[in-house]
């Protein structure tokens, strides 16, 4: 089934980044309850009973499955006829446009998303029937898959479910990257993974309107929650707050980057305090 959410109101913010890092490092991520707190700290308004409703229509979802397919192309049929088909789960080109396509909670009401979140629900909803699926990060595109690498059914679900023959795949991975589709862009994606990949999206969607800079802010504080985390991202942070006007906070952080990064690279270290010495002469 799922885990219990606690109480989020307690402390607000820091309350669902400490339920989010606990999650993240427990033994096995639950995927949907990381995806549900990304949209809690999207949306301050979204609490407990939000998040368990979400929740609990994964589970009614899951429940309308018909009994014991057989196979993974019986699988993804199933899935593509409730979810693609009865639901309309699918996405448009202008969801890419919005922030509320890289929210589980608002995907499940609206039915609209980009294809790594209605994935999710795909993902989410066949585990709890007990389907052999999982995500799989090609380039650019993210589908599903159904089965054993040997026996593996792949479907789009921003195409509502469409199957993908092996040229689909190879088109897709060759128009995002230009390079050919290496099998190992095959391979089930795990939980974080997922995760990572939904903040990056939320932070690309933010890096271009400035006024969102607050998305991005809290985009890359979840992801520096993430267990092995690269350690760019504290860079990245650091500039972003001295963008945001926050210059004393952003050069203590561009200096404590700046520390980490002499150990292997001095002249990039001192090129970093620069930054930050800039940083500071804003303040005068």
């Amino acid at each position: 089934m799922h885990g219990e959410f606690p109480d989020l109101s307690a402390d607000g913010p820091a309350d669902r980044r400490r339920l989010f890092a606990e999650e993240a490092r427990s033994e096995r991520p639950d995927l949907a309850m990381l995806c549900l707190l990304v949209g809690a700290e999207a949306d301050p308004a979204v609490d407990e009973a939000a998040l368990d409703a979400a929740q609990i229509e994964l589970d009614r979802l899951a429940g309308l499955l018909p009994f014991g397919p057989t196979g993974p192309h019986a699988w993804a049929c199933a899935l593509a006829d409730l979810l693609g088909g009865r639901c309309d789960f699918r996405g448009t080109p202008g969801d890419y446009q919005r922030l509320e396509s890289s929210l589980l909670h608002k995907v499940l009401r609206r039915r609209r998303g980009l294809p790594i979140l209605l994935s999710v629900v795909w993902i989410e909803v066949a585990r709890r029937a007990g389907a052999p699926v999982y995500g799989v990060a090609l380039p650019g595109h993210f589908v599903v898959g159904f089965g054993d690498p040997h026996e593996q059914v792949l479907v789009d679900p921003f195409a509502g479910g469409r199957l993908l023959t092996g040229p689909d795949a190879e088109l897709m991975v060759a128009g995002a990257t230009g390079a050919p589709l290496d099998p190992s862009m095959l391979a089930p994606a795990d939980p974080l993974e997922v995760v990572v990949r939904i903040l990056n999206n939320i932070r690309a969607w933010a890096s271009t309107r400035p006024e969102q800079s607050d998305v991005a802010l809290w985009a890359l504080d979840l992801s520096l929650l993430v267990p092995s985390h690269p350690a760019r991202l504290r860079y990245e942070r650091a500039q972003l707050l001295v963008q945001r006007g926050e210059f004393a906070t952003g050069a203590a952080e561009l200096d404590a980057y700046a520390d980490v990064v002499a150990a292997v690279d001095q002249g990039a270290a001192e090129a970093i305090k620069g930054k930050a010495r800039a940083a500071r002469a804003m303040l005068n």
